[in-house]
């Protein structure tokens, strides 16, 4: 993160009483108020956009954002930082009511004059961080460039709010530059937070409040990414991935559903893919994979997929994005990258940004929910991550209906065998949340779901004379390993390599390879 208010995550802007706490709050809405009174004097496009062709950015960005919103039709929706309303006339036109909100008294009198006509639009001119609505009064909170110009202090509090405006299951849909600054407007000073995407993650999926229930009880309320991703139009008009935007569901926190952990992508964040977890497994997997085999068997199995430039791969389940960067840079391809982990895709993202990777387009999004055009991608390619869904066939007939005609999947996976599994096995696939098939039983599944010239292979052996060479290799590197990492993160690789054997031995965890095609 840059700008003088960059504060990490602490709940009281890391000040010790709240007097300092205050201060430091009016000194950020000055600072703030000084950069917008600066770049606010024409209440024009290009001033708000703080880019020289934001005509040209607008025209395409526009109508993307506004397709990643869930139908807005008879919604009623509250747009912060509003502006002079280039989102607010299209909003206005499909929703119930738009309450528009903005910080800048010359940006909102622009809106309501270029807008006032939509007698469905309330005009705001309100400090966000002082903003009071009724509670549960919107279906939808819109968001574009605000966050970036708040403290994370003021971040958390205001994610809070939202939360408390927001009817049950409503959307919080919020966009903001990462890493750098994007527009080429000159800025005498620049106060603006460009904090990394999992600034964002960790600040809002904290906020939590706990509303009365029936019978004296107490429900809480928090919020739950459905999508992360970088804006397209950035990274076509200007090789720029630090555009990001969020949809973020208001979600009743059911008890803790999920071994322990309230939803299944804290699950996967706070045990299996912690951070110092995910490094760990790149560090016997190779740089930037956390897959069996790491490079060898993803440039293996890519060869059959005989890629060509500029077709479109969709990859369920990246992980930190070694294999998308490999097709990327080999062949040419746009890749599409997504993950429930949202400390996967931190470490993907970070290293797309560092090496200005334009080609693979990483997202937080789940593949059960998520929705593509049909006839989007050439191929879909998942490695060992369709392990985690209970409901395979939805699934692969997704995956069918968003491959164009003759396009190619490839999975690699966990699987099982056919004989009745050790107790062993049994506890392993319970605390993991797993669903295995046998490798025959996954390649029908496919054919189900409607896919031609299903090859399902065991490649079991490969698995195990893998995990063999891994294992040899931490053994020996003993020293290295517990210098970066600890005593208790090699005992835990080297121990669970060899359970992962043992299973082998038994003939209860087989892995498989699949590749299959859509009929032309």
């Amino acid at each position: 993160m840059s700008g003088p208010f960059d504060t990490g995550v602490p709940t009281n802007n890391g000040c010790s009483n709240n007097e300092d706490y205050n201060d430091n709050n009016e000194a950020t809405r000055d600072k703030m108020s000084q950069f917008w009174r600066e770049h606010s004097s024409k209440a024009s496009l290009e001033e708000m956009m703080l880019d020289d062709n934001a005509k040209e950015l607008s025209k395409d960005e526009l109508p993307e954002i506004l397709s990643l919103l869930p139908g807005i039709e008879g919604k009623t929706i509250l747009e912060l930082g509003a502006g002079i309303g280039r989102y607010t006339a299209p909003l206005a036109q499909q929703a119930k009511h738009v309450t528009a909100v903005d910080f800048m008294e010359s940006f909102i009198r622009k809106n309501e004059e270029v807008n006032g006509h939509h007698k469905n639009v309330r005009f705001m001119q309100a400090d966000v961080t002082k903003l009071e609505m009724p509670p549960k009064s919107f279906d939808i909170v819109f968001s574009n460039w605000l966050m970036m110009y708040l403290s994370d202090a003021e971040v958390q509090a205001l994610a809070e709010k939202v939360l408390t405006w927001l009817k049950d299951d409503g959307i919080f849909f919020f966009r903001e530059s990462c890493f750098h600054r994007s527009g080429n407007r000159k800025r005498s000073f620049n106060p603006t937070n460009y904090r990394k995407p999992s600034d964002y993650d960790s600040l809002i999926q904290s906020a939590g409040i706990p509303i009365p229930g029936e019978n004296g009880g107490v429900m809480h309320f928090g919020f739950e990414i459905q999508l992360a991703k970088s804006v397209e139009t950035y990274i076509k008009a200007k090789k720029n991935v630090n555009q990001f935007c969020w949809v973020i569901k208001k979600r009743r926190l059911q008890g803790m559903a999920h071994n322990g952990y309230k939803t299944f992508q804290q699950f996967l964040d706070a045990q299996q893919y912690t951070r110092n977890g995910i490094l760990r497994y790149e560090k016997i997997f190779g740089y930037g994979y956390v897959s069996t085999g790491g490079p060898e068997t993803t440039e293996e199995f890519v060869a059959r997929l005989d890629l060509q430039p500029d077709q479109h791969v969709l990859d369920v389940g990246c992980g930190i994005g070694g294999g998308d960067f490999y097709m990327a840079k080999k062949f040419g391809a746009v890749v599409t990258a997504m993950d429930l982990s949202t400390n996967m895709i931190e470490i993907a993202t970070e290293r797309a940004s560092q090496e200005n990777i334009t080609k693979v387009r990483f997202e937080i999004s789940d593949c059960t929910k998520r929705e593509y055009p049909a006839e989007t991608f050439d191929v879909v390619y998942s490695r060992d991550t369709i392990l985690h869904i209970q409901d395979k066939l939805p699934l692969f007939k997704r995956f069918l209906t968003w491959l164009k005609p003759g396009g190619k999947l490839l999975i690699s996976d966990y699987c099982c065998g056919d004989k009745e599994w050790s107790d062993v096995f049994k506890q392993y696939v319970a605390q993991r949340g797993y669903t295995l098939y046998s490798p025959a039983k996954y390649g029908k599944l496919l054919e189900e779901a409607g896919f031609i010239n299903v090859q399902a292979e065991d490649r079991t052996q490969q698995f195990t004379d893998i995990l063999n060479r891994e294992v040899a290799r931490t053994e020996a590197n003993k020293e290295e390993f517990i210098k970066e990492f600890s005593e208790e993160d090699f005992r835990y690789i080297v121990e669970g390599w060899k359970a992962k054997l043992h299973r082998c031995e038994l003939g209860d965890q087989k892995w498989g390879l699949f590749y299959a095609e859509k009929a032309k």
